[in-house]
């Protein structure tokens, strides 16, 4: 079962840079496996931690590129359109879908907004900037949760071993 734990450690990591796997729910699972070891005590509260931080990361991944497009004078429609592309990256199958779809959707969204290029732009570049961030603190998230299995697995290795 450790085994099995530390591969979901690993998918949780690529799943940061890779848009079809979602890196901290993978990570997080990894961290339940390894307490289901039997020996290994279920530490109930550590669980439930960093089960509500998988969650809030996970809702933060869809709702940053949103944001950049906001925060680059995007409107609601650029927005939606960040979110719809996002969505539709992740299942594209074509490279780099997952950066490619934002930033068209927002692009698409703020034109229908009536907006001119250079403002949809702006706001489609937002998106971009916002995936970017939510790729790098899920990394930050899962790359943290690696470490939390490292040190609960050094805490059991009599156990393990």
């Amino acid at each position: 079962m450790l085994s099995v734990a530390a591969i979901f450690m690993i998918l949780g990591i690529l799943g940061s840079f890779l848009p079809v796997l979602p890196g901290v729910p993978l990570s997080w699972i990894g961290l339940l496996i390894f307490f289901l070891i039997p020996g290994v005590g279920m530490n109930y509260v550590f669980l439930g931690i960093t089960l509500f931080v998988a969650i809030l990361f996970y809702i933060l991944n869809f709702a940053i590129p949103a944001m950049g497009t906001k925060k680059f004078g995007g409107s609601r429609k650029g927005m939606i359109g960040a979110t719809i592309g996002l969505i539709i990256g992740i299942f594209a199958p074509f490279p780099f879908a997952i950066l490619i779809c934002p930033f068209v959707g927002a692009f698409i969204g703020e034109i229908l907004n009536k907006s001119d290029s250079r403002t949809a732009g702006k706001a489609a570049f937002g998106s971009f900037l916002g995936l970017l961030a939510s790729s790098f603190m899920e990394f930050i998230v899962t790359f943290a949760f690696l470490i939390l299995f490292l040190y609960q697995f050094w805490s059991y290795k009599e156990l393990i071993f």
